[in-house]
This record gives C-alpha cells, structure tokens and sequence, in this order.
C-alpha cells in the first residue's frame, strides 16, 4: 500500500525526509526548529561541500503550485548556492515535471534523480522499513505498520503463540482456515508479488516484461527497482522472495543461471515450493537454449525464443490457469520502469565528448552605463515619445532613463526637448551584480534593464542586415530572407578548420522554410546571449515571391511536421550556418549601443565538455546532411519546384 502523506503536517513530512533522504544518501541531516528556514529544511555539511535538503508537503495542491513555490525559493537557492541540492514533495511527479523543476532550481541541482516524488519516497519507505516504523502518524493509514510492530513485541514477549491474547492475535493476522480446508495449491493471500529472479544483463528484457505484467493487475519485484548496493540490497531481495512472492519467475540463459545469485534465489524458491505445497512455485521464462540447474529440475519453460510477445500470451495464460493474485484495486504501472528503461537507451562511453552550445559569449561590453536626468521642467508626454525614436538603445526609469549613448548623442537627438546631464556614471559588472541603491534599483531590476538594452541591440544589427522579421508569443525572432540565401544554397561554414555546409532556406511540401533565432540575453553564470532555433513558412508567391503565413496554428501544423526529421546535427549546422551570415567575415558579432561603444559578441558557439560521451553512431557523412530525406520532412516529390 503507497502512503499519500496526507495524514502528516508539513513539519511532520520535512521530518521523514530528512530521515529517508539521509538513509538513501548515507549521510545525517541537520534538523531546525519550526520557522522561517531561509529555503533549508536539511542540512548536510562535509567542509566546504553543503547538501541542502528543502521538503514541499503542498496538500490538495497541483504541479503548478509546486512550480509557482520553486520559482519563489529560487532566489534562496541561488542565494545558498549549495554543492547539492534535493527536493522531496508529497506530489507524484512525471518525468516531465521533474524536467520542469530542474529547469526552475538551476545548477544547484546536481541531476533529476535528486527530486524525490511522492512514488520515490514510498519507493524508500520500502527499502528502509524502520523509517516507516519511526513515523507513527503513518500508520493510521497503514496498518501493517502497526501489525508488524505488534507482531515483533509478542515474538519478543511471549513464549509460545498459545500464550498471545485472543484481540492481538486478531490484530497480528486473521484466522488461518483448519489444515483440512486449506488449499495447498495456491500461495497465501498475503503473497501477491511476481518475483523476478534475474542478473543485470537481463535487464532489457526485465523493463519489457515488468510493466506489461503490472497493466495485467500483477505486481511485481525486480531488483533493478533497488538501487541500494550491498548486504541492504541483498536483504530486501531475500526478503521480498520469502515473504511476499507467490510466484518465482526465473529468466533463464546459461549465463544467467551460472551467477550466485539466481543460484541463492532458486535455493530459496525450491524450499519454499515445499512449504507452501506449490509445485509450480518456480516458472522458468527460457530466453535462450540452456542447461538444467538445480531448482529447475524438470519444470516445464514459458518459452520466449520464438518471440517475447508470443511469450507473454502463454506465459500470461499460465498466470491465470495457476490464479496468481492481481491488485485488489485493479492494474497500476509504476513510472520508474519507463525512466529506467530510457536511462539505458543510450550506452555511455566512458570517455570526454566536446558539445557546441547555442550561448553566444559576449567578449566585450562597456565599462559604465549612464543614467541621465532632464535639466529643468520637460514635458514627460514629449520625452516618451522621442525616447522611441532615439537611435541608439535606452531604458527609461523614474525621472531619468538609462543608455550607453554619450552625452554628444543625447543632446544631437534630444536637444529640441531640454537639456540632459548624467545624474550618475555606473560601473556595468557593479551594476549587473548589486544593483544601485542611490537610485533604489535592485539587482533583478538592473539586470532587466540590461536585458532590454542587450535586445534592442541585437534587433537593430538584425535589422540593418535586412533579416525578416518575425513576432513571436514573447520575442522578435529574425529569419534569412531570400537577399541572403536563395533557396536550397548551401551555406558553408568552418568548424575546426573543416568546411561544412548547411541550408537555411528550401521548399518542402509546397511551403517555403526560412531558417532563424530568437536572441535571450541571460547574465547567469556570466554575461551571454542564449540563441533559440525558430523555423518560419511562407507560400510561394509569382507577384511578391513569398507570402508569409499569418495563421500561427498553420505554423506550429508545419514546423512539426516538416521539422520533426531533422537531427540534432542538422539543428546545429543551421545554427553556424545562420551566425555566419550575421558574423560576414568577422569572429564577432558587433551590437552597437553608442557612438563609440559596442556589445561585441563571440560569433562562434561556446564549446562545453561532457565528462562521458554516447556510442550512439552518426550514420550521415557531412556531404549527406542536405541530401538525406529527413531534412526537409520527407515531402512528397510532386510538392517539390524543380
């Protein structure tokens, strides 16, 4: 039975985890006393390294309150900026919502696996039973707990099972039926689990199998669900074999039923087919041609050489005809068979990959911005609408407004207003990290203001190149428009002294694509604008030549099914491509803000380290990229111009 939490106060959940997440991670957690907690409900210290522990026991409450709270305590995390961070919340989470989580805690999470969902923490509670046993306020949802307890203190207490009291013994267990009605061909009620008898190298087969068994109404056990290592793990193995296993499902290949362990369950498995008078207890899954072991004896195999589906059915069938218990409450899949199965798709190699990003770094910027005041009465109205039109990017605040222009070009484009003097000249790296307080200007505000001047900057270098431009929900994006590539050329761009290729431009399923960016400046872990791929559709037109299309469901319809072939490496070829028309001949990208000063941004992609690579193989060749179908979404050829 999974525990909901809702019989526990928030100080009460925080409690549990610091007592779970500290059993999973080795490690003891310092507790506070009820109060304001500054984001930490945890604490774990190793001299400069922190492990910060925060537990969200949000009651009948959505995923996007969780959300709305992570995004408030972001500030403290950042704050904190401890070495690990954890979460644990009361909510079942999706991998999806774990995804969106990492993204609102930032770098202070290490990896996903450190948000702990209400199916994580039950997980725990399993495989740390006396941390259940330590929480009484669990039990009154859970009365094996408080069987288990009773049980344990009469075992202690009492002598023989005569002596037990009558009430507690009804609370122990109920009456066992007389030896003359029992039906030794099934297992007792309380065995309900499938078990797995397995070795690692089967674990592809076991992540097939398991949750088409538990959409079956079974439950099952399988150890790749146990990630704690060592004499625990073999316990909870052992453990869940003699006591809750009403069958034994061995997979079986020579090489599997050579390890000690499959060898220790089967020893196991054999006494308990004894005592449980179940001849058919063991059920060997053949996965391979393999020899006879002890405890197999003559046991007729579920054969699935000839095909796992084929497999399933009989093995299934056999399910049935023996009535191994299903779930009272009907079918349950748990989501961590999905997230394993996923994990292991991709074989790591243990070996340093380099990996283009798309952050554009900015190389230089200028020393100070300013902040400049009218000199005397204006009329406001006036100033907001020449401030529009100025030529160079400014941000008004208060009674003044905030630009890199000097003051020559302050007064060449506002002089017919007034007259305007720098109130204040600010060190920009001060600026971006404190704030200013002289002008009470917080240090989120400052980075906002700098974010504006960094995208008034960019669209105005994209517009003087003539790129198209685009609106978007929250964004202008900018797209090559047929002056700077025509349809299907083939823009070449270097990388590591290589010359590549890389269309911006084509024709696919009747519609003209244009390849372009959004700029997002962002100022964390350092000054860089972040670059998000957009893919914009026009119709071809014999008049103008190409025709935008304004209906955005019609554009979203395109992008994903025209764009939905394209791989990472057409993505990121594209993307150089593009830079290499906004660049020309330069290594940067120059974003003027003055007269005299400029945003000079790297115009080649940072380059990051992984510390493993993948053995997933590139089958395309560099010549291949435009010539392989997939790019241009498979469209028939009839939709093609010749």
């Amino acid at each position: 039975m999974a525990h909901s939490f809702a019989n526990l106060s928030a100080t009460d959940f925080e409690e549990l985890s610091r007592d779970l997440i500290g059993c999973a991670l080795e490690a003891r957690f310092e507790g506070f006393t009820p109060g304001p907690d500054g984001g930490i409900d945890g604490r774990h210290s190793v001299g400069s390294n922190t492990t910060i522990l925060q537990a969200k026991h949000l009651e009948r409450s959505s995923f996007s309150d969780l959300k709305r709270t992570m995004r408030k305590e972001r500030a403290s995390i950042d704050r904190l900026a401890p070495q690990r961070y954890v979460l644990t919340t009361s909510q079942g989470l999706t991998p999806s919502n774990k995804k969106a989580l990492r993204e609102i805690i930032g770098p202070s999470l290490q990896s996903e696996r450190d948000i702990f969902g209400a199916d994580d923490l039950n997980g725990l509670l399993r495989a740390f039973p006396d941390v259940e046993k330590a929480h009484p306020k669990l039990w009154s949802v859970r009365g094996g707990v408080l069987q288990t307890l009773i049980a344990e203190a009469v075992s202690e207490g009492v002598a023989t099972s005569r002596q037990v009291p009558k009430p507690l013994a009804d609370l122990i267990a109920a009456k066992a039926p007389a030896p003359e009605a029992a039906d030794k061909s099934r297992p007792a009620v309380a065995r309900d689990v499938l078990f797995l008898a397995k070795t690692s190298q089967d674990d592809e087969f076991a992540l097939w199998l398991a949750p088409k068994l538990e959409a079956e109404g079974y439950n099952v056990f399988a150890d790749i669900l146990t990630l704690e290592p060592g004499d625990r793990w073999r316990k909870e193995r052992t453990q869940a074999l003699r006591n809750r296993a009403s069958k034994v499902l061995v997979l079986c290949r020579d090489a599997s039923l050579a390890s000690s362990d499959i060898q220790d369950d089967l020893s196991v498995a054999v006494e308990l087919a004894e005592e449980l008078g179940d001849k058919r207890f063991v059920i060997p899954l053949r996965l391979e041609p393999y020899k006879k072991v002890h405890g197999l004896g003559d046991a007729v195999h579920v054969d699935f050489v000839r095909g796992w589906g084929e497999g399933l059915q009989s093995l299934l069938t056999t399910l049935k005809r023996q009535r191994a218990p299903k779930r009272a409450d009907g079918p349950r899949v748990h989501p961590n068979w999905e997230i394993f199965r996923r994990r292991g798709a991709i074989p790591l190699k243990d070996e340093p990959e380099r990996l283009t990003s798309n952050w554009l770094r900015v190389a230089a910027a200028p020393d100070k911005i300013f902040f400049y005041e009218p000199v005397g009465h204006i009329d406001r109205s006036m100033l907001k609408r020449a401030l529009t039109s100025f030529p160079r990017p400014i941000s008004p605040y208060a009674s003044g407004y905030f630009t890199f222009a000097d003051g020559h070009e302050v007064d060449g484009a506002l002089s017919h207003l007034g007259r305007f003097s720098v109130k204040h000249a600010i060190p920009l790296d001060q600026f971006l990290e404190n704030g200013f307080a002289e002008l009470s200007l917080e240090r989120q505000t400052a980075q906002n203001i700098l974010y504006w001047l960094s995208r008034a900057a960019w669209e105005a270098y994209c517009s003087r190149l003539g790129l198209i431009e685009r609106q978007y929900s929250n964004a202008l994006g900018f797209h090559v428009s047929r002056d700077q590539a025509a349809i299907r050329q083939r823009i070449p761009w270097s990388r590591q002294g290589e010359r590549r290729w890389s269309m911006l431009r084509n024709v696919a399923k009747g519609h003209v694509w244009s390849f372009g960016v959004t700029a997002i400046p962002v100022f964390e872990p350092f000054f860089h604008i972040r670059l998000k791929s957009r893919v914009l559709f026009a119709t071809p037109d014999d008049k103008s030549g190409e025709t935008v299309i304004a209906d955005v469901r019609k554009q979203h319809r395109l992008r994903r099914s025209i764009c939905k072939g394209w791989r990472n490496k057409q993505w990121h070829g594209r993307l150089l491509a593009f830079l290499e028309i906004l660049s020309g001949e330069s290594a940067f990208v120059r974003l003027s803000v003055s007269d005299t000063a400029a945003i000079v941004l790297e115009a080649t992609p940072m380059l990051f380290t992984s510390p493993v690579s993948t053995l997933s193989p590139d089958a395309l060749e560099d010549d291949e990229e435009e010539q392989d179908a997939s790019t241009l979404g498979r469209p028939e050829p009839e939709e093609i111009d010749p």
